[in-house]
């Protein structure tokens, strides 16, 4: 047990000489498979569920019960258990999880903190930006960007929590001073194959925090005081409807922004929708349970614009009303939609271009069809990330989830750029386009590539041409 490590590793072939391997099964393929080729690349310790066939003089080799939990143990271990050294709180949550952590971080910035991001657009030490591939990086990227937050003086880090990093053991050995519940819907069956496998994984991450951290729950969600039955923290809500510790109330709403009471105060936001309303209250719930002032939160609060590619407008004071957001759920869709309903002002038509990934639940695919028909008055079916399923057999799917009635106000375009130039050219005066699924996201993954494709910059293109005819 004495041997000096010089890294740790899951993938076999990244290790080197003086590391520590950990066979973690995978779904795709199971790292003890590759035991061998680690010990042929230098590892000088195995870390394993079961002994393989042949033992390497030598080597040390450890059993453990659950390796994937293991790694998270071992690689907070390695780079010196960074989570205790600042305060970690993380935010899950089926929607909303990218704009509340966002919101957090320009929050405690503009508070004078030095601050980390992990999310699903970008990760942030302080103002260096690090490329985000996943919504909760793997157990080592994960310490050791923690490891980089706490070297660099960060006092908090907010980060983004799925489903899959819990079930996975993302985060196991972190150490977290808070968690935030969001709300939960129809996702991810892919993975987790049934509704209660996914509301396991999440309620798995409000069950392990410690007693010194806080648990903050969005109580207007039928499942948000299920995630904190068993949890050890101390127990907190918010909400819109219900008698709740953090509460705000909609004065108004319009597509410039929100006015909300919070805690008897009012205060206008730049941000649009009552979903927004429930991420700017976990946000300032958050703050509060850190300790601060809840006038000087609500001040910079307002200042804050949220996520890029969550209801984000495309050149505002354009003929058309442009929004690109990433609502790539059912419920996520249907959030945005009734928002755009909720702050029509005469008789603007909407027109939602919308498509569903790829090797992704296909359950959720007729469902995203038909709320898109149900609450637009006109939808543009596309491609989204089709991955390496066919772009018009995942539009035929969505098909399936609409009426014969309805077909007529659909087209059906699977190139999505001609999808968004067709849906701003339909559009008239002040009509409303949305182009949902992909927000953010600045390619388009096809068979394994991933093409660069940005909707906020198709926009853009279409309409400065429109506006240039307009003229």
């Amino acid at each position: 047990m004495e041997v000096p490590v010089t890294g740790i590793a899951f993938d076999s072939r990244e290790v080197s000489k003086g590391s520590v391997f950990i066979a973690v099964p995978g779904t795709l393929s199971d790292g003890h498979d590759y035991i061998k080729s680690a010990i042929e690349r230098g590892a000088v310790a195995v870390v394993c569920e079961r002994l393989p066939p042949t033992i390497t003089e030598g080597i040390t080799y450890v059993t453990v019960r659950k390796s994937a939990q293991a790694l998270g143990i071992i690689a907070s271990n390695f780079y010196g258990n960074p989570s205790d050294k600042l305060k970690l709180i993380g935010v899950t949550g089926t929607n909303g999880k990218t704009t509340t952590v966002t919101l957090l971080y320009q929050l405690f910035t503009a508070l004078g903190y030095n601050v980390g991001m992990i999310s699903t657009v970008e990760n942030r030490i302080i103002d260096d930006v690090v490329p985000s591939t996943h919504t909760t990086p793997n157990p080592i990227q994960l310490n050791e960007l923690l490891k980089h937050m706490a070297k660099a003086g960060c006092t908090f880090a907010f980060m983004e929590v799925s489903s899959h990093a819990v079930d996975q053991e993302r985060i196991a050995g972190l150490n977290f001073a808070g968690a935030v519940f969001s709300n939960i819907t129809h996702d991810h069956l892919d993975y987790h194959k049934t509704f209660e496998n996914y509301i396991r994984a999440k309620k798995k991450f409000f069950d392990e925090l410690s007693p010194e951290a806080f648990a903050l729950v969005n109580a207007d969600d039928k499942r948000g005081m299920v995630m904190l039955q068993n949890t050890r923290a101390s127990k907190h809500t918010y909400g819109l409807r219900k008698m709740v510790d953090f509460k705000a109330k909609v004065i108004s709403s319009s597509l410039e922004g929100l006015e909300l009471e919070v805690g008897g105060k009012n205060a206008w936001f730049k941000m649009i929708g009552d979903f927004n309303a429930y991420n700017l209250l976990a946000a300032f719930g958050t703050a509060v349970l850190l300790g601060e002032d809840p006038d000087e939160v609500l001040l910079h609060l307002s200042a804050s614009t949220g996520a890029p590619g969550r209801f984000e407008r495309v050149m505002p004071g354009s003929r058309i009303t442009a929004i690109v957001d990433y609502a790539h759920t059912p419920d996520a869709l249907k959030n945005v939609l009734e928002t755009i309903s909720a702050v029509r002002t005469g008789n603007e038509q909407v027109i939602t271009v919308v498509g569903c990934g790829g090797n992704r639940d296909k359950t959720k695919r007729p469902l995203m069809a038909s709320i898109a028909c149900k609450l637009s008055d006109k939808v543009v079916f596309t491609s989204d990330n089709p991955r390496d399923e066919d772009p018009m057999e995942i539009i035929r799917d969505m098909q399936t989830g609409i009426l014969p009635t309805e077909a007529k106000k659909t087209v059906v375009l699977a190139d999505r750029e001609e999808a968004i130039k067709t849906a701003c050219l339909m559009a008239r005066d002040n009509d409303i386009v949305l182009v949902a699924g992909k927000g953010h996201e600045t390619y388009q993954e096809i068979k394994g590539v991933k093409h660069p494709f940005d909707d906020r910059e198709v926009m853009i293109r279409v309409l400065k041409l429109l506006n240039d005819q307009g003229n």
